[in-house]
């Protein structure tokens, strides 16, 4: 059974038992990638890791004595 076809027969029984119809799939892809991204950072500041590449560069190079 694809995704959309599950997605129909959700929304079937869900308007047969009164009920408001499930989110769309796909509809929260990026708020799930966002959450997951902030919980993966949020998980390295507890470890005490390093910053990304990406921000070291930054601060790095404004940081740096002569720049």
């Amino acid at each position: 059974m694809s995704i959309t076809q599950q997605y129909l027969l959700d929304t079937y029984r869900a308007q047969q038992h009164g009920e408001p119809a499930p989110p769309a799939p796909g509809a929260h892809d990026w708020r799930v990638v966002r959450e997951w991204r902030d919980y993966r950072l949020f998980r390295a500041v507890l470890a005490e890791r390093p910053a990304r590449r990406r921000l070291r560069r930054l601060l790095g190079g404004r940081l740096r004595p002569g720049h």
